[in-house]
């Protein structure tokens, strides 16, 4: 039990938790000295002990069909296979020449030294070849990951109680955190059997983490107060106790205050100034009132919309059963701020970077902007893109380019060939809703796509 905790506690990523909160509270300032604390942290620390030894980066490849190059006469190429195989993306900072994602790790008495994931596998991104901190890794094959590493570590993989991703680019964070908390009392301490709650959640894309500057409440359906930094940790509860949690309290509040100062990168694309400029005007009409104005005066208004609204996918909002949101109110995770027991629906974002963070709706169903505001022509069935270079980018929709399929992959489809397909048909992954710019003229959603790009 022990090490099937373990393998899932790796995930101490932070932006795609589950929980909620009313209080509509102001955004705090960041301590810029906490903030580059929390950099610091968040880039060379590893918070587990180590899940997989050593050398199971470089035996993972044998795996492979074909296998991988030659980790030892050729770690550039293997590297890169590694990236391309699992979805994981150069570290643009140092880290022992790892991707982004996987952490060397040592052990509390240090006699153990491996390697461990961290949040930075689901929220490190790239796009255009550059990596990014804080982009949702729209790529990453969590499955295929964990499957490997640990038959690389010479173990043999435990039954799943669920697939941590129906596709590339997908994750069930939240369940695996739903999980977790579900082996523990409220005290903190680990049960002989978990506690039923009812509570499931379907896979979800990961979202950026640069909107969090402006929001006061987090995760997709707004009920966390975004001040909470032990809302965060819930990833380490696959081996950590209650005393080792409040340890690394401050480092998490740190990390905290570093997620809200990064910033989105700039549309690296020519922009059509004019036609930016009309759909400012159609967007203030039309979108602002959820999502925001931007530049100087601009302001975010932190509208979580109801479903029946928004009309988009309710699986992930109505996934938290009433039990399970009072089991995780009697812990120590929820002091201070407790989850709001009221569901709305989903929080909408802010646009900041909106170019770089395809495909939309917070289950990923929707690979471009314009499929976003005509909502007639998304795809049911569609690859996602083999990489995020900028040769997949759809400069004129903003987004990816895809191809349409008709038929699920066959048991002749290897798995990684299969991790591309992208079905909207299955549970949770429904692309309806967000009908909001079906009634624009198509001159009009051009506009406001172009201004898009500005943001």
């Amino acid at each position: 039990m022990r090490s099937r905790r373990r393998a899932w506690g790796v995930f101490i990523g932070i932006g795609a938790l589950v929980f909620g909160l009313s209080v509509r509270a102001e955004v705090p300032p960041v301590d810029p000295e906490a903030a580059e604390r929390g950099r610091l942290a968040l880039t060379t620390n590893s918070f587990l002990p180590p899940a997989w030894p050593l050398d199971a980066y470089t035996k993972a490849g044998a795996y492979w069909d074909p296998k991988g190059p030659d980790p030892v006469q050729d770690p550039d190429g293997y590297a890169a296979a590694f990236g391309q195989r699992y979805g994981l993306n150069p570290a643009p900072f140092p880290n022992d020449g790892l991707p982004m994602g996987l952490r060397r790790a040592t052990s509390q008495n240090g006699a153990k030294v491996g390697i461990q994931l961290d949040c930075l596998v689901c929220h490190g991104g790239s796009i255009g070849g550059q990596g990014y901190v804080g982009l949702g890794n729209s790529q990453i094959d969590l499955h295929a990951l964990l499957l490997d590493l640990t038959r690389a570590s010479g173990r043999i993989p435990l039954p799943n109680l669920f697939i941590p991703n129906d596709a590339r680019g997908m994750n069930d964070a939240g369940q695996i955190a739903v999980s977790l908390l579900s082996l523990r009392n409220a005290d903190l301490s680990f049960r002989r059997f978990p506690l039923l709650t009812g509570a499931r959640l379907p896979n979800m894309d990961t979202p950026a983490w640069w909107i969090m500057s402006k929001k006061s409440t987090k995760y997709y359906d707004g009920r966390t107060d975004a001040r909470s930094a032990r809302s965060n940790m819930q990833f380490l509860l696959g081996d950590l106790t209650l005393a080792q949690l409040k340890d690394l309290e401050p480092a998490y509040t740190d990390i905290d205050a570093f997620i809200k100062t990064i910033k989105a990168p700039k549309y690296p694309f020519p922009i059509d100034q004019e036609r930016a400029d009309r759909g400012l005007s159609v967007f203030k009409e039309t979108c602002a009132r959820c999502h925001g104005t931007y530049g100087p005066d601009g302001a975010y208004p932190n509208k979580v919309v109801p479903l029946d609204v928004v009309g988009t996918d309710p699986a992930r909002a109505q996934g938290l059963k009433p039990r399970f949101i009072a089991h995780y109110n009697t812990t120590w995770l929820a002091e201070g701020y407790p989850a709001d027991e009221e569901l709305i629906g989903y929080q909408a974002p802010p646009l900041d970077g909106v170019w770089a963070t395809a495909p939309y709706l917070h289950n990923g169903s929707v690979p471009t902007l314009y499929h976003m505001l005509k909502s007639k022509e998304r795809p049911a069935r569609y690859l996602r893109p083999r990489t995020t270079d900028f040769e997949h980018y759809d400069q004129e929709n903003v987004g990816w380019r895809f191809e349409t399929f008709t038929e699920r992959p066959d048991r002749k489809t290897s798995p990684y060939e299969a991790g591309f397909y992208f079905d909207t048909k299955r549970w949770g992954l429904d692309n309806g809703g967000h009908t909001f710019g079906d009634k624009l003229s198509d001159g009009e959603r051009r506009d406001v796509i172009e201004y898009l790009k500005t943001l």
